[in-house]
């Protein structure tokens, strides 16, 4: 999980969106949000959810083919 929040903190870098204007979209804690992106927490999925949603991100799971 730490690798998919990561990589959601660097997509919320590079959305050009302010923590201020994806609090206002998402209506999570601005609190929460500041110590989300220093990384001293983590998200819920439905949050993680609401901010993939406003930044026009995904979260895909790929399940590799078993080797024979």
């Amino acid at each position: 999980m730490a690798k998919i929040l990561d990589q959601l903190r660097r997509a919320m870098e590079r959305s050009g969106k302010s923590r201020y204007a994806i609090f206002k979209e998402t209506g999570i804690d601005q609190g929460t949000l500041s110590r989300f992106a220093r990384g001293q927490c983590g998200l819920s999925m439905e949050n993680v959810e609401k901010v993939c949603e406003c930044i026009g991100a995904k979260i895909a799971i790929t399940i590799p083919k078993p080797r024979m």
